[in-house]
């Protein structure tokens, strides 16, 4: 079993690497060395990427394809995510996302107990397929994939302040 690592940024401006640490020292956690590595920058909305191609071409059943999360192999419509999908199953791939952890049994060998590993793989493909029809709702609604961060609530009028402190105080 090779571990695949898959980084991917969407622009030339970010940086494809930066979770690239993250990732090794996943590998590391589960005894386990990331053989290859496959870095690109480019949207996770177009179906033709060069180093997602090659990692599908390179791969072996059973090899681990690890991610930082779904939404960095596929933000991909629903016809293309299923084309991809399907190849990624062809090859045997065990898909391995840092935020799923559902899917880091994928990193253990069950070679010797069928019924779990395929139990777990069942699982780990529903989620899967979950998260990357998250990743697809925020890809067409514009959002971030970043999680927003909260904005203080605007200022009170004067006189609703005033009445709301009014209120407390006569408690």
């Amino acid at each position: 079993m090779f571990i695949r690592a898959y980084l991917r940024a969407s622009t030339e401006e970010q940086d494809a690497g930066r979770a690239r640490e993250s990732l090794e020292q996943f590998a590391t956690d589960h005894n386990k060395v990331i053989a290859s590595v496959y870095l690109e920058n480019a949207s996770g909305a177009a179906a033709d990427r060069p180093e997602l191609l090659r990692l599908l071409k390179d791969a072996r059943k059973g090899d681990v394809l690890l991610v930082e999360s779904i939404d960095r192999l596929s933000r991909l419509p629903v016809e293309d995510w299923q084309k991809l999908k399907a190849a990624i199953d062809s090859k045997g791939l065990r898909i391995v996302a840092l935020d799923l952890p559902t899917s880091h049994q994928g990193m253990q060998d069950t070679k010797g107990d069928e019924f779990t590993g395929r139990m777990l793989g069942a699982i780990n493909s529903m989620l899967v397929e979950m998260m990357a029809a998250i990743a697809r709702r925020i890809t067409n609604s514009g959002e971030s994939a970043r999680p927003r961060v909260l904005k203080r609530p605007k200022r009170l009028e004067s006189t609703k302040a005033d009445r709301l402190t009014s209120i407390c105080t006569s408690v």
